[in-house]
């Protein structure tokens, strides 16, 4: 079957690629776009929606970030990322020290979410490959990593919670996702946040 693609598609490989996403930071409305996202994933992290317990709960922050991302790259997600971090921080740590191992998974998370989004085609294969990395390389190793320096338990203990809980959040982070993109699409050419023709569609691969 054929596959409908824009000619707006770049390789993260390529020159091109980055060469528009560093063009982002010198844009006044994906700046602005930027500061937003940033607004409304630190309000959605203080509203989680608990789904089996106390300790199975899901933040919806990635659903601003994702929609960020699908805009302005990789390099402004990063520093989006980094924001949101410290600014969420600042809002509900409750005299915790502040870790600056977070802001580093939340940097790494901002380039993730712009490579697997930015200029490329998106599909169900996609957003899935997109949460994995998420889910189990950051969120999962590198967050088991600094709960253990942090609160001082093994990082096998950390390691294993991290994974029953993102393995059971991933189908749900996964649909969420799909559906707000598809929602988001085409407001998003219309203001002319994304180049045109917009993809009209998510197909499975």
């Amino acid at each position: 079957m054929h596959k409908e693609t824009s000619p707006h598609t770049l390789s993260p490989l390529s020159a091109a690629y980055w060469h528009s996403a560093n063009a982002q930071l010198r844009q006044v409305r994906t700046l602005a776009l930027g500061g937003l996202a940033a607004a409304m994933a630190v309000v959605l992290e203080l509203f989680p929606i608990y789904l089996m317990g106390p300790t199975l709960k899901i933040y919806f922050s990635f659903i601003a970030v994702s929609v960020g991302a699908y805009v302005y790259g990789p390099i402004t997600a990063m520093m989006v990322g980094g924001i949101i971090d410290v600014v969420g921080f600042l809002l509900a740590a409750y005299g915790e020290p502040y870790f600056p191992g977070f802001l580093l998974s939340a940097i790494l998370s901002g380039l993730v979410y712009g490579l697997f989004l930015y200029r490329q085609r998106l599909s169900v294969l996609r957003l899935v490959l997109l949460r994995l990395v998420i889910n189990f390389g950051v969120n999962v190793a590198l967050g088991s990593l600094w709960k253990a320096m942090l609160y001082g338990k093994g990082y096998l203990y950390y390691l294993t919670s991290g994974l029953v809980k993102n393995t059971l959040l991933l189908p749900v982070e996964v649909l969420l996702t799909l559906m707000v993109l598809r929602l988001m699409l085409p407001v998003l050419g219309r203001s002319g946040l994304v180049p045109r023709p917009v993809q009209t569609d998510i197909r499975w691969l």
